[in-house]
């Protein structure tokens, strides 16, 4: 499969490292919406049996940047996305696979209007991470720019 036919998550997980070491799942990415699940092993568990706070901050993050990659892949020949920072809450306690469900926290359009604008816009990506079962275990905000090229 050529570059140009690879999906966000194959993509993601050909040039980022992380994603491969932990094995996330890509299981929906569009403008709209990006799921990604973190699979249940034990090499991944903190002391009390459950997914590692890293784990799930990984996946977060990487549920952020497929949806980033997902509204503004079209973008890329002219800007560079990148996480600016990033906050997240652990609500409850996660045990065994988990998944992170991101959401763009502003239109895509409003933000490629900044950028033809020639402002460097930021825009939250806000991040669900859910059990099986659907209880919200962590909620993350991830900030990320268009940084223009040149």
């Amino acid at each position: 499969m050529s570059a140009d036919q690879m999906s966000i998550g194959e993509m993601l997980a050909a040039t980022v490292p992380m994603a491969r070491t932990l094995d996330l799942q890509f299981l929906e990415t569009t403008a709209e919406r990006a799921v990604v699940a973190l699979p249940d092993r034990a090499d991944y568990h903190n002391h009390v049996g459950g997914p590692h706070a890293g784990a799930m901050f990984t996946l977060g993050e990487s549920a952020s940047g497929a949806i980033v990659l997902a509204a503004f892949g079209d973008q890329l020949a002219r800007a560079v996305p990148l996480a600016v920072r990033a906050e997240i809450a652990y609500k409850k306690l996660a045990m065994g696979p988990v998944t992170a469900t991101a959401t763009l926290g502003r239109p895509a359009a409003e933000i490629v209007a900044e950028l033809d604008e020639g402002v460097r816009p930021e825009f939250p990506v806000s991040v669900a991470i859910r059990r099986e079962d659907g209880a919200v275990t962590g909620e993350m905000t991830v900030v990320w720019t268009l940084r223009p090229n040149g």
